[in-house]
């Protein structure tokens, strides 16, 4: 079974044949909403909405813990993290797609370990390789069997939200590495090491990040949500042609 989180532009899949769908209760509350279970092409799906249904939730208060919780009861092979981002490197324009291998976490306050019991010894993750390199090797391989023109790599800076950044925050993530903001991938990426899921993200650059090319002055929201729908046919694309290479 494949596991695929929907971000902004993805809150539900489209190519999903649905069967069913699944309240889970989890010892961390509730999950962003129900399970959504389907095949693609024969293969089995479970589909979950990091924001909800209606996309309500915003990012600092999603109960990560709880939806990768209720995702590795189901043992996915795979776990595949949709997200949007703002561009900093000169390549990552919007309506490209990229699969980063890298995170740098700026968020605050969020529940980000399931090894917060103190009456149990301390536990430390490795978090060399954020991403699960098998699992990225996938999606490229998926980006060309779709003929999609695909990124690989980049730094992901992930920024605590709802706000995007200002100009000057923007610089300063630039002088850290950074090359992609967005405001979801932590704790979501370790929660899924600490639970020994094979997790990766592709990330579609719905802007540039605040100060750059057409977000200058401003970053021109109305843009911002044609670009993100235009970007998820490509996603979608290759998640289809993921699920056929997984079933090999």
């Amino acid at each position: 079974m494949l596991a695929i989180i929907g971000g902004s532009g993805m809150t539900k899949l489209a190519c999903l044949k649905i069967s069913h769908r699944q309240i889970v209760r989890t010892p961390y509350g509730e999950p962003s909403g129900p399970l959504t279970f389907g095949k693609i092409h024969d293969q089995e799906i479970v589909f979950l909405a990091r924001h909800g249904h209606g996309h309500t939730i915003p990012p600092h208060a999603v109960n990560y813990r709880a939806n990768l919780w209720a995702l590795h009861l189901f043992k996915p092979k795979k776990v595949i993290a949709v997200v949007s981002v703002g561009g900093i490197r000169a390549d990552l324009i919007p309506g490209r797609v990229v699969v980063p291998d890298q995170i740098i976490d700026y968020t605050y306050g969020r529940n980000f370990t399931y090894f917060d019991n103190t009456d149990r010894p301390i536990t430390y993750t490795d978090f060399t390789h954020p991403f699960c390199l098998d699992t990225r090797n996938y999606l490229l391989t998926a980006a060309r069997e779709a003929n999609e023109n695909i990124i690989d790599g980049g730094v992901y800076a992930v920024t605590q939200g709802p706000r995007l950044e200002t100009a000057a925050e923007v610089n300063r993530l630039e002088r850290d590495g950074v090359d992609m903001i967005g405001m979801t991938g932590m704790p979501e990426a370790v929660l899924a090491k600490e639970l020994g899921l094979p997790y990766a993200a592709i990330a579609a650059v719905a802007n540039y990040a605040a100060g750059r090319g057409t977000s200058v002055r401003a970053i021109p929201l109305e843009e911002v949500y044609a670009v993100l729908e235009n970007a998820m046919v490509s996603v979608r694309n290759i998640l289809e042609h993921l699920v056929k290479i997984n079933d090999d």
